[in-house]
């Protein structure tokens, strides 16, 4: 009896039984796997087949400013007049790139042909 009040055995029962799940809940070790890197929410899916896109999957950005960054294609871009895919590094690369694609095409085509020279 609480100050007068006799509680109901069902009433105690519910009482026991969240007393019970609150301390499972307390215990409980939840296996929550760790992100890695590359993951989240800021990275696209990488696609299940490996994507070739021009400039050997380098960031068409970087290959203008001549320096090959390696590209996965989670990040792409195909061109509606030419039917190429470009691969892209960054969501922020491809967002520059789409301000000016023609101009950027052009510089990135002037920088490949530079490292092919440079390679040979």
């Amino acid at each position: 009896m609480i100050d007068g009040f006799a509680p109901h055995a069902s009433m105690l029962r519910v009482a026991a039984a969240i007393l019970a799940l609150a301390a499972n809940f307390a215990t409980a070790q939840v296996a929550t796997p760790l992100p890695t890197a590359g993951s989240g929410i800021w990275k696209a899916v990488v696609p299940a087949k490996p994507m070739q896109g021009e400039f050997d999957g380098n960031d068409p950005l970087g290959v203008a400013a001549g320096a090959r960054i390696k590209a996965d294609c989670s990040l792409n871009w195909i061109d509606p007049d030419e039917g190429k895919r470009y691969c892209f590094s960054s969501g922020t690369s491809l967002e520059y790139f789409l301000d000016r694609p023609k101009f950027n095409i052009a510089r990135a085509r002037q920088g490949w042909q530079k490292l092919n020279a440079r390679q040979n």
